[in-house]
């Protein structure tokens, strides 16, 4: 009997184990991979917490993944080979059948396939995915790469390319850490007047190196707001840090019909008024991850721009440790497991 691992926990808020499992067989439409990396995401805490419904335990959570396939189930070919190598994010597959898929707007399918809550995730040696869920990853971008691409990468990548900003308007991306410092690297690339919101006056140097044409410190005396109107205004703000009066603070920024995008996942409310948006005409949107071919977008352009990653890399036996230094903030910028 051939066997893989998987890194699970045994019930909600538990610790990571490294446990064995039988190689499973594809199904029609799905394919076998080999994982080479996954990203560990923040997001992956609200199915080890059971904060959403639907999860099962044990759990082996994980939605950016990248490596090989290495079996094909009925009907996956010819648009896919064995050894071809893939990304799959939290896009892992839809239902093809809601409303919002019959409108051909998958990724907010009514019954989204999210890798670690629908079926197995990539904290694995191996995992079993839809076809439609596939990206593939170009030959320039490693596996250790790949996988944050397939969350972190294209949601920044995906909000700011789907946004109202045009090259030339000043975009601010508020928080530069997992998130953000992708949204930033991604806004210059697209020839935006790129602003990074942070805090502390000791991160505006990151922010220049990665490319930043203005910095704000929101902890200094002027407000967040003021000093995106002294710039002008901005065109669009890209909220990519889960903080919803930092997010908040950003909106009398927005130039007139501007708009805010948000990213960055929180349960609080934003304490925004109807006169902030009417008498301007702005614009709050949330926005989802994106596609797999919003993946494999991405990471094309990624390809084409040298835009990477921060990562920090660990084996797929130190999961727990991975995780707990995603969620204590003291990883740089992206936390990566490897399946070596």
């Amino acid at each position: 009997m051939s066997t893989y691992r998987v890194a699970q926990v045994a019930a909600a808020e538990g610790t990571f184990e490294i446990a064995e499992r039988e190689v499973p067989h594809p199904g029609p439409g799905h394919v076998r991979i080999a994982v080479d990396a996954c990203g560990v995401c923040h997001s992956d805490s609200m199915f080890v917490d059971a904060a959403v419904p639907g999860v099962r335990f044990p759990l082996v959570p994980g939605h950016e993944i990248a490596g090989r396939i290495e079996e094909l189930g009925e009907g996956t070919q010819p648009w896919w080979q064995v050894g071809d190598r893939v990304a799959v994010g939290w896009f892992g597959g839809s239902c093809h059948n809601c409303t919002p898929c019959r409108q051909g707007d998958f990724i907010v399918c009514d019954n989204l396939k999210v890798p670690g809550w629908a079926y197995d995730g990539g904290f694995a040696e191996s995992v079993i995915a839809p076809a439609d869920a596939l990206a593939r990853i170009p030959d320039a971008v490693t596996a250790t790469d790949a996988g944050p691409m397939a969350c972190a990468g294209v949601t920044t990548y995906n909000g700011l390319r789907r946004s109202s900003a045009r090259p030339g308007d000043l975009v601010a991306v508020l928080g530069i850490g997992g998130l953000g410092h992708l949204g930033v690297q991604y806004a210059v690339a697209m020839g935006f007047e790129t602003v990074a919101i942070a805090r502390g006056a000791g991160k505006a140097d990151f922010a220049g190196q990665l490319g930043a044409h203005h910095y704000i410190d929101s902890t200094a005396g002027t407000s967040v707001a003021d000093a995106l109107q002294s710039l002008g205004g901005a065109k669009v703000v890209l909220a990519t840090a889960a903080n919803s009066d930092a997010i908040t603070a950003t909106v009398d920024g927005l130039s007139h019909r501007g708009e805010l995008v948000v990213i960055g996942a929180v349960p609080e409310p934003l304490g925004i008024s109807p006169f902030q948006l009417l008498l301007r005409a702005r614009i709050v949107r949330g926005h989802p991850s994106g596609t797999a071919q919003d993946v494999q977008d991405t990471m094309a352009f990624s390809a084409l721009h040298g835009i990477r990653p921060m990562i920090e890399v660990l084996p797929l036996e130190r999961a727990d440790e991975a995780y707990r230094r995603m969620l204590s903030g003291t990883a740089r910028f992206r936390m990566v497991l490897t399946a070596d």
